[in-house]
């Protein structure tokens, strides 16, 4: 049976047991797509990270993304784990690229003592969406939508965002959307919450692929390309927001907590 490198990284986190758990599994060759899925649901993190090779040249490695139930177009804090774990064993290296199936090509660059990882940016429009306001459980100031499957709902401050006790089984039901709910903070810049419930993650810890899209939504609300943030999670995260033309750049520690061989 094969032994795979694995290793289980909190990504956006400074120490143990914080930020957003992701698996990140080196392979030599890409297993069937059943497999990687059992892989997922076997590991029950948000999302398992795995990578190969990239032997085309347009990028240092090839990048998929699983949840416990599917696979998903863009993961941000597992681009971000496996950024530190394959920087951690090239030391040497300044930055590392991945070439994704739906996302294009992603980078994660040293940025100091942290990471920063640089994601397409992705826009969002005023709209309506009646029935996710109705589970969210509290009106929104506004709602923003994107046709990639994110929907944003503006509240008045930190307090109506964290009182939200939205009806996860009625989200669910809807669509395997991001439901990002978000506000101004007063110890960062802005704080979110985020709810996928129909991808299998009723609340993610932190969530980089919602950051993409709140990077844009609120630098235009700010009038400035950066800020800080505060996913509100049981476990939380901290993250740096930069938007530096159709580029969010995201940046965050990781901690690696467990380091060693899957067998499949």
């Amino acid at each position: 049976m094969p032994k795979v490198p694995y290793w289980h990284v909190d990504a956006f986190a400074d120490r143990p047991f914080g930020g957003n758990q992701a698996a990140v599994m080196i392979l030599k060759a890409w297993p069937d797509d059943a497999v990687l899925q059992a892989i997922g649901a076997e590991n029950m993190f948000a999302e398992t990270a795995f990578v190969v090779r990239d032997d085309t040249g347009a990028a240092d490695w090839e990048l998929r993304w699983f949840t416990p139930t599917c696979e998903i177009r863009l993961c941000g804090h597992a681009t971000l784990a496996s950024g530190h774990v394959l920087l951690g064993l090239e030391p040497q290296r300044a930055h590392v690229t991945f070439r994704t199936r739906k996302a294009g090509i992603l980078e994660v660059r040293r940025d100091g003592e942290v990471l920063a990882l640089g994601l397409p940016s992705i826009p969002t429009q005023r709209g309506e969406h009646a029935g996710a306001v109705a589970l969210l459980g509290a009106e929104p100031v506004e709602t923003w939508r994107s046709p990639l499957g994110y929907n944003v709902f503006l509240y008045p401050d930190e307090a109506a965002v964290r009182a939200l006790m939205p009806d996860l089984r009625g989200l669910a039901a809807l669509c395997d959307d991001q439901f990002i709910v978000t506000a101004p903070s007063v110890e960062t810049d802005i704080v979110s919450r985020v709810f996928v419930p129909g991808g299998g993650v009723d609340e993610d810890s932190v969530t980089g692929s919602a950051h993409a899209v709140l990077t844009p939504f609120w630098a235009a609300k700010l009038g400035r390309e950066g800020f800080t943030a505060y996913q509100a999670s049981q476990r939380g995260g901290l993250l740096t927001c930069r938007l530096q033309g159709e580029t969010a750049w995201l940046g965050g520690p990781c901690v690696t907590v467990v380091e060693g061989r899957f067998t499949f």
